[in-house]
């Protein structure tokens, strides 16, 4: 079947949009009618090279479509239900079975190599190999083929083009607060860096019932979103912050999030916790990036450090919380959206690149290439766009 898709051929270029073809669902697979995507920063890191995912590749991993064809394996799904896609994991290693599938054994192989377990690819241009399967589902496309694991069933009378971001980014800030730290009412709290995943934890930490939310940035527009969204202080980056944080808590706080993967930021998220505080790591730092902490600090104070994927989040249970604290009005992400065609999507990644935006989502074309028969499920239009 012919498709639509965004094709990254060379790093730092623009996306190509192609005409592609796509294959068949596996017995194991799904096939998914994409309606949009959310655009992450790994998304950019990809394209860029930092890691080396083989191009040509269609990259894209927080779509939300419809299904249309299940393989002959799965059970939990059928065609016309409405999915989020999310990381993909094996199901049967150890961190697994014990429902840690963030630390999944084959999490790089299954999300970040560019094709299927056995090497192949469901992508292809005039028999010539597209790399997909990144994270499970290759989204910036019309089509995108998932498994039962890395597919979350959402409710139908929900919007699908904004509930993309939940399957990555918006998961990881708010499962930082939520599952990881697992965040109590009346705590206090400091979130370094307020893109999309900082943002989420900064609506997460207001959600759990924190008393004291620290957003800290070097943007006063996206400082000002996170006071809008539930912050209580909003501090600018500078080489006095943590005596800024101690001002606000004299001790410092309980928890603290890093999302910018800086090291000398990481540095400033650690000192700035109270005795038996912990930080956890969000951001994509490079796999020779090293952090220096003091070991005093961190052994006198029973200070904890660690590394978060997605928000150790099982996205079955953890997207329909988000939805759920969204229809409450308390985790309101819409605001954070903006939304470009599926031609524009360079123009996306760079507003995101330079904080124009802080969440593109990418609207994709209804796909005049395909002979597939759509779903006729109403789809209702968004006019949210980013906060000024």
């Amino acid at each position: 079947m012919l498709i639509t898709a965004a094709v990254t051929r060379a790093p730092q270029a623009p996306q190509s949009i192609e005409q592609i073809e796509i294959g068949e669902p596996r017995s194991n697979e799904i096939l998914v009618r994409v309606v949009a995507t959310g655009i992450c920063h790994t998304d950019i890191a990809m394209r860029d090279q930092l890691f080396p995912v083989p191009q040509p590749v269609v990259l894209g991993h927080e779509g939300a479509g419809v299904i249309e064809k299940v393989g002959s394996e799965i059970t939990a799904f059928e065609v016309g239900d409405h999915v989020v896609m999310t990381y993909n994991s094996c199901g049967v290693c150890e961190s697994c079975v014990e429902n840690a599938a963030t630390y999944c054994h084959e999490f790089s192989r299954r999300n970040f190599m560019g094709a299927r377990g056995d090497g192949t690819s469901a992508l292809s241009q005039d028999g010539r190999l597209i790399h997909g399967n990144f994270f499970g589902q290759s989204s910036f496309a019309t089509h995108a083929i998932c498994h039962g694991r890395n597919a979350v069933k959402v409710p139908r009378d929900l919007p699908l083009e904004m509930l993309g971001p939940l399957g990555c980014g918006l998961q990881t800030g708010a499962g930082a607060v939520a599952n990881a730290l697992k965040v109590g009412q009346g705590k206090s709290i400091a979130v370094f860096g307020t893109g999309s995943v900082g943002l989420a934890a900064v609506m997460a930490a207001k959600a759990v019932g924190a008393a004291t939310i620290i957003a800290v940035d070097r943007h006063q527009p996206r400082l000002d979103a996170a006071i809008d969204l539930g912050a209580t202080h909003a501090l600018v980056g500078s080489p006095d912050l943590v005596d800024k944080i101690k001002l606000i808590r004299p001790l410092g706080v309980h928890f603290a999030i890093d999302t910018t993967g800086v090291p000398s930021v990481i540095r400033q998220a650690v000192d700035s916790l109270a005795p038996r505080g912990e930080c956890v790591l969000l951001g994509a730092a490079g796999p020779t990036t090293e952090i220096t902490l003091r070991a005093h600090h961190m052994l006198s104070g029973g200070r904890k450090v660690r590394g978060v994927v997605e928000g150790d989040s099982d996205p079955q249970t953890f997207i329909p919380w988000m939805i759920d604290q969204h229809r409450q009005g308390r985790f309101p992400f819409e605001r954070l959206l903006k939304f470009y065609p599926l031609e524009q999507i360079s123009q996306a990644m760079d507003d995101l690149d330079s904080g124009a935006a802080i969440k593109p989502v990418i609207r994709m074309p209804a796909d005049r290439c395909s002979n597939q028969q759509h779903s006729t499920a109403p789809r209702r239009q968004l006019d949210h766009e980013m906060l000024p």
